[in-house]
């Protein structure tokens, strides 16, 4: 880990982002960040370019990456969103190169919806589990014949890479990830404070 043990914590954000797979991980770790964490905790923004910037979102939300990749410190965790501008993302050879190295460093991966169709063009959901959205599961296994697709849940977590089911889904493995970097306690107390259902 960095220094003094923080949590360092990145929230991907591009063209076309989906707003909820960027503001449900971001509520759930902000919350446990600010009112329950035990160790600190570093959550930051950042885009797939090398400056920061203002980027618009699928449905016209206009948010700002604090940091482009010339700036960005290094990652405990990066949550990779999904939207549609992942179509353009898994054609991307800098950006799928960037997660490879990424996850050569010891970064944890965490994807949400579609975002794991990015990490399977990078080759890194090779003989793993995931899940995606539901309406992209024949499309995940169609990118990597090798990955074991699991339908009917909310999250996988298969070590140093989490996926999660579609949008809303992102936010239980958000909870899930307080659990593994924080506590089952940690967990718990974060769900009750943005008073979100156990699914």
């Amino acid at each position: 880990m960095p220094v003094e043990d923080t949590l360092t914590v990145g929230v991907l954000l591009f063209e076309d982002v989906e707003e909820l797979d960027v503001a449900g991980p971001w509520e759930v770790l902000g919350f446990w960040a600010d009112h329950i964490a035990t160790r600190p905790v570093r959550l930051l923004t950042l885009r797939p370019s090398a400056e920061p910037g203002v980027v618009r979102c699928a449905k016209g939300l206009r948010v700002v990456a604090e940091h482009g990749l010339s700036t960005a410190p290094p990652l405990d965790l990066l949550v990779h969103p999904g939207g549609s501008g992942t179509r353009a993302l898994v054609k991307d050879e800098p950006h799928l190169s960037w997660l490879r190295e990424l996850h050569q460093r010891g970064t944890v991966l965490a994807s949400v919806c579609t975002g794991s169709l990015v990490l399977a063009a990078a080759g890194l959901l090779a003989d793993r589990a995931a899940t995606t959205h539901r309406d992209y599961l024949d499309k995940l296994a169609k990118v990597d014949g090798s990955i074991d697709v699991h339908a009917d849940v909310r999250y996988v977590d298969d070590g140093d890479i989490v996926t999660s089911a579609g949008v809303s889904a992102g936010i239980d493995m958000a909870l899930h990830l307080v659990g593994r970097f924080g506590s089952d306690e940690e967990r718990e107390q974060t769900r009750h404070g943005i008073q979100h259902e156990a699914s």
